[in-house]
C-alpha cells in the first residue's frame, strides 16, 4: 500500500519550492493563491529570504505546508495515497492531501496555528532538546523527575528508537539534558527552536487554534490519516478535529505511527516536502521499509 508522509517544522531551507514555481503552472497558481490568502509574498521569503527569516514560526509553518502540499498535488496521476501521515505541522499537509481539508482552509489553519504558537512562545521563553541513544522509558522517567521539581519538561517527539525530543522551560530542559547525559545518553542537544512545542506551554495557543478548527469545514478523507496524538488511523471529521487540537500540547508519536502504518499494509512511503528527514526516521524505525522522496 502506498503511504504519503509530510514533514514538520525544521525541514525548511532557503530556495524551497522555487523549482516547482518556475516549472509547473499548477504550482505557480497555488503559490500565488497562497500569497493572496496570507496577504504577503511568502514565496519571496521561501525563494530568496534569509535562514533567519525562514526560521520564524509564523513563516516556517506555512512555508513547509505549501512546499509539501504543492509538491504532492503536482505529482498528478502518481499521487494516489492509500494512507497519509504528517509529523506535527505535517499533519495539516496530510489532511489536505487526503481531501479532509481544502488547500485554502489548510493554509488558513496553518497560519492561525503558527501565529498562536508564536504568541505562546513569546509569553514564556522555552525550548526543546534532542536526546540520542537513551531508552524511551528512561527519558520519560527523567522528564517526570524534572517536572516534579516544578519545571515543565515532557517527551514531545518520539521520532525513532533512540531519538526523542523533549520540550519545556529553559531551566527544565537544561536540567534534563544534564541528567540524560549522566544516565548514558550519547547526546542531549538543545535545538534552535522558538519555543516548547508539544508541551503544556503551548496551552495559550490551544484556545485560538480550537476556535479556528471548529470554524473550518472538514470532510471525510479519501484514505485514513494516521494522527500524531494516538498514532492510529482516522476518517471521522469530528475525531480528526479533536485530535488536531490535542496535538498542540500532546506528544508526536511518530515511531508508533510508522509501525502502525506498516502493520496495516504500508509497503511504500513517499515523503512530500522539503528535506528527507522522515525517510531517514522511517528506515530507522524499520530497516526493511521502502521510503523515498518524490521521484
Amino acid at each position: 500500500m502506498k503511504a504519503f508522509v509530510f514533514p514538520g517544522q525544521g525541514a525548511q531551507f532557503v530556495g524551497m519550492g522555487k523549482d516547482l514555481y518556475e516549472n509547473s503552472p499548477l504550482a505557480k497558481e497555488l503559490f500565488e493563491k497562497a500569497n493572496d490568502i496570507l496577504g504577503y509574498r511568502i514565496t519571496d521569503i521561501m525563494f530568496e529570504g534569509t535562514d533567519e527569516d525562514l526560521r520564524q514560526t509564523k513563516v516556517t509553518q506555512p512555508a513547509v505546508f505549501l512546499h509539501s502540499v504543492i509538491s504532492a498535488l503536482c505529482m498528478g496521476e502518481d499521487f494516489k495515497p492509500e494512507m497519509t501521515a504528517g509529523h506535527s505541522l505535517g499533519e495539516f499537509s496530510a489532511l489536505v492531501a487526503a481531501g479532509a481539508l481544502s488547500f485554502e482552509d489548510g493554509l488558513k489553519l496553518v497560519y492561525a496555528r503558527a501565529m498562536a504558537m508564536q504568541k505562546a512562545c513569546e509569553m514564556q521563553p522555552s525550548t526543546m532538546a534532542a536526546i540520542i541513544a537513551l531508552p524511551d522509558e528512561k527519558v520519560e522517567e527523567i522528564c517526570a523527575s524534572v517536572a516534579a521539581e516544578g519545571e515543565v519538561c515532557v517527551a514531545a517527539n518520539y521520532n525513532c528508537p533512540g531519538q526523542i525530543v523533549i520540550s519545556g522551560s529553559i531551566e527544565g530542559i537544561n536540567k534534563a539534558c544534564e541528567l540524560m547525559k549522566a544516565a548514558g545518553a550519547k547526546r542531549a542537544l538543545p535545538l534552535k527552536v522558538g519555543g516548547a512545542f508539544h508541551s503544556p506551554l503551548m496551552d495559550p495557543a490551544k484556545v485560538e487554534l480550537e476556535a479556528a478548527i471548529n470554524a473550518t469545514e472538514f470532510h471525510t478523507p479519501k484514505c485514513p490519516i494516521y494522527q500524531n496524538v494516538d498514532a492510529k488511523p482516522h476518517t471521522d471529521p469530528a475525531e480528526i478535529k479533536t485530535n488536531l487540537v490535542a496535538q498542540l500540547t500532546a506528544s508526536v508519536r511518530w515511531t508508533q505511527t510508522v509501525q502502525n502504518m506498516i502493520a496495516d499494509g504500508a509497503d511504500d512511503f513517499t515523503e512530500c516536502g522539503p528535506g528527507a528527514v522522515l525517510q531517514g526516521l522511517i528506515k530507522k524505525i524499520n530497516k526493511e521499509a521502502n521510503a523515498h522522496g518524490i521521484a
